[in-house]
């Protein structure tokens, strides 16, 4: 027994899914070979399972998306770190109903980076994802040395409203070690940096902007991105075109003007968890996240878990804390059955406060459905 789910967002982590996962199995046998392996695709929880995975943790003080400290983590084994931006620039770090979409700023994220580099890394997994920015990874590349003023000479304001003002991109100050890294940009979204699809219109107003922000930050990284074309050439153009290069408020972006190469989040992490090697004695997996939906289908955890399932010819059968997809689209995904709270328990603010133990409830079904 395999168990990879991600975490139900504002409930349970991914940890503590397959904590509760594993007692409701157990429950009906009692004396099951579970394997827990916690998973994310690349956004928030993607430190968190790695060090699941065996990764070490560490803490740094690093700035805050409002420039205030705060102490964020990766994550080290050997020679590879594992980096998730929401650590340093995600939205929960910002208080409590506050939104700053013009202003905040991916400096901690570069900070977070330049800690992976001392710490020795030759490969850094970059999850992005969940971020209070859209500043296109400004403020991550000056963390990093890069410099990006205005036409008197001096840095641009923090956030991607400040690149309105930008005249001038200098790139040549950037920490050398970033040229003798593989640096890989794990994110479940595929958006280029501007236009309709772009970061600022697609996740703009999850981020607090109102309809007069997001064309104040598209028209900005439009900007940002043609000073880049003048500094570095047609590649800067290129990058802002490219798949992923949206992702997290467009650090994405940033990313790739550092040489990172894009692949799907979960993709990265099932290799870095050292997945295939727990499928191989699974007869059953199960997988999950908070919400299965449309969004499931295009990169998030569960579906690319069910697809490496299903290449090896395993089963798989998901929980959920709701289930918006029907048996066709599960099926297609390689998710033989889903299992919602929602099924046990239908108030839905009930679920969300009593998460755990409707879950073990609800794994308690599954034995009974398919082990015994």
């Amino acid at each position: 027994m395999l168990i990879a789910a991600d975490k139900f967002k504002g409930s349970l982590t991914a940890v503590q899914v397959a904590e509760r996962v594993t007692a409701g199995l157990r429950r009906v046998v009692p004396d099951l070979d579970v394997t827990a392996m916690p998973v994310a695709d690349g956004g928030d929880g993607t430190v968190d399972a790695a060090v699941a995975a065996g990764f070490e943790r560490r803490e740094i003080r690093v700035a805050g998306p409002l420039g205030d400290e705060v102490t964020a983590a990766f994550a080290v084994r050997g020679d590879t770190a594992v980096v998730e931006m929401a650590e340093a620039s995600g939205l929960q770090r910002l208080p409590k109903g506050v939104f700053a979409p013009l202003t905040s700023s991916t400096y901690g994220s570069g900070e977070l980076l330049r800690a992976a580099l001392d710490a020795g890394a030759r490969t850094i997994v970059f999850g992005v994802g969940g971020s209070a920015t859209t500043d296109g990874g400004a403020g991550m590349l000056s963390a990093l040395g890069a410099r990006f003023l205005d036409a008197e000479g001096e840095p641009v304001s923090p956030g991607g409203g400040g690149l309105t003002d930008l005249a001038s991109a200098d790139l040549t100050g950037l920490d050398p070690r970033l040229t003798t890294v593989d640096l890989i940009l794990a994110s479940d979204v595929d958006n280029p940096l501007t236009g309709p699809k772009g970061a600022p219109s697609v996740y703009g107003p999850q981020k607090g902007a109102a309809p007069d922000d997001v064309d104040a930050l598209d028209a900005a990284l439009g900007h940002y991105a043609k000073v880049l074309e003048e500094a570095i050439g047609t590649k800067a153009a290129e990058y802002a075109a490219a798949p992923g290069a949206g992702a997290a408020g467009g650090i994405g972006y940033g990313a790739l003007l550092l040489g990172a190469r894009f692949r799907p989040g979960i993709e990265v992490m099932l290799d870095v968890l050292g997945f295939a090697a727990a499928l191989e004695g699974a007869t059953l997996v199960i997988t999950g996240e908070g919400s299965l939906d449309e969004q499931t289908l295009h990169g998030k955890a569960p579906a690319g878990v069910a697809a490496a399932a299903r290449a090896e010819g395993k089963e798989v059968v998901a929980v959920c804390g709701r289930l918006a997809l029907p048996p066709q689209s599960l099926g297609h995904a390689g998710i033989r059955r889903a299992y919602p709270l929602t099924a046990l328990e239908p108030d839905v603010v009930k679920c969300i406060a009593e998460a755990g133990p409707i879950l073990e409830r609800v794994a308690e079904n599954i034995a009974r459905d398919f082990l015994v």
